[in-house]
């Protein structure tokens, strides 16, 4: 299967704030960019905009909102609706223009206990973002969620649908984040436009594990001459099946080479093997 739709964002967490890299992945017609409120210790998007409105208006801009500094220089979680509406403006501020999307950030972190409880939570922060798009601070909202299988105990038709998900993807999420980010999607009614991955490589490509497993086994006979990571990455789109995944890097030479994993043909047969593995792997644990 080959993969013309699917599509790369350029994800800031740990990646430089430079003119050199962002224009490196424009060249590769990588035009989104991932960023956060508290990325680069809360300055991300003020970084971003010393970069030029030349730079940044050839680019679709995501962010989030969900985490604050504190006093000490950590940062700490809240989806208090004040907080969430104060860090929306501010960010339209540090970046002199509204971004395309806002999502809120690892909401299960904030969540109380009771299912009740946690869907008015919720519900509460989601209106925080919609109200946003009706006021202009961004052209829409989403959820970014590193854990979203409380998510998926809590949503209902009563909550906001969010205009896009983004859960981890690839061989290393877990069934339950696969299974949740299916329930969500479904829920929320979001087809395959909206469904986002992050961290396919489980946050390095350096990792032994990439060394232990040849990714490889889930693409096609006919392109299993492609490198382990390609693989890897090219697998993350069935790992939930996302269109678009977020991945950061400082070298254009890995973005290339991302890049060039989008037109490999997957193997789905093995990729539902491996699903079911995971699941019955996950059953056995929990008998």
């Amino acid at each position: 299967m080959r993969a013309p739709d699917h599509r790369i964002v350029l994800g800031l967490h740990r990646s430089r704030h430079e003119c050199g890299l962002l224009t490196a992945a424009l060249d590769l017609g990588i035009t989104r960019i991932d960023t956060s409120f508290n990325y680069l210790d809360f300055t991300s998007h003020s970084a971003l905009s010393r970069l030029g409105s030349g730079l940044l208006d050839r680019c679709s801009l995501s962010t989030k909102v969900g985490f604050f500094p504190r006093h000490d220089g950590t940062a700490e979680h809240s989806l208090e609706a004040a907080r969430l509406r104060q860090a929306l403006e501010q960010t339209n501020r540090d970046l002199r223009r509204a971004p395309d999307l806002v999502f809120l950030h690892n909401p299960e972190r904030s969540l109380p206990g009771t299912p009740r409880d946690a869907r008015e939570k919720l519900g509460a922060a989601c209106a925080v973002l919609e109200d946003a798009v009706a006021r202009g601070l961004c052209g829409a909202w989403g959820i970014a969620s590193w854990d979203p299988a409380p998510l998926a105990a809590v949503v209902d038709r009563t909550l906001p649908a969010p205009s896009v998900l983004m859960v981890p993807a690839g061989l290393l999420a877990g069934i339950a984040t696969l299974d949740a980010a299916q329930t969500l999607a479904e829920q929320w009614q979001l087809g395959m436009e909206a469904r986002w991955g992050m961290r396919p490589f489980g946050g390095s490509t350096n990792s032994a594990v990439w060394e232990a497993v040849d990714a490889r086994m889930f693409l096609q006979p006919e392109h299993r001459g492609a490198s382990r990571v390609q693989a890897a990455f090219r697998a993350a789109y069935l790992l939930p099946p996302v269109a678009t995944v977020a991945v950061g890097s400082d070298d254009a030479d890995h973005l290339r080479e991302l890049v060039d994993a989008l037109h490999l043909n997957a193997n789905e047969a093995t990729v539902r093997q491996y699903r079911k593995l995971l699941r019955d792997h996950s059953r056995r644990q929990r008998a």
